[in-house]
């Protein structure tokens, strides 16, 4: 599945349709790859990240520029925040066949989810951000997102 050319063109015609164009010279799509790595967010930026796996996004998130610890490492630890793709992984069951514990969380998501963040200038401004996420929302409905009473 090409996720940088699908994001790409979800981008450009999102904002495109609404009348403010995003300049491609005003983000990057960066494929982690499977294994991934995680990586900081560079001074000035925004991201906003998406965890691939079998097929599924688990979670798509954003981190506002003054973020890193969300967009770095929070998702990798079930205790670091509200909300993190780790804990969600402990509590579902049909994970628990995989022999996921609260000690290799971090590290099974690192070798088994597909990770691509989008990099924004943080110029752009939140509700550019909030735009990006709530499209990748809509077009892929991760499984970690939300409650399951709303959906």
């Amino acid at each position: 599945m090409d996720l940088v050319n699908e994001f790409d063109k979800i981008i450009l015609d999102v904002s495109r349709v609404l009348g403010k164009p995003i300049g491609k010279e005003k983000y990057e799509i960066i494929d982690r790859g499977l294994p991934h790595q995680p990586r900081n967010l560079p001074a000035k930026m925004m991201g906003v990240y998406t965890f691939w796996f079998e097929g599924d996004f688990l979670k798509i998130g954003k981190s506002g520029p003054s973020s890193n610890a969300r967009f770095l490492s929070q998702h990798y630890n079930p205790r670091s925040a509200r909300s993190t793709l780790a804990a969600s992984i402990l509590l579902d069951k049909r994970m628990q066949e995989k022999g996921i514990t609260e000690n290799n969380v971090g590290d099974w998501i690192k070798s088994n989810c597909r990770r691509v963040d989008i990099i924004l200038d943080s110029d752009l401004g939140i509700f550019t951000l909030e735009l990006i996420e709530a499209a990748l929302h809509y077009k892929y409905e991760p499984i970690y997102e939300g409650f399951a009473a709303q959906r």
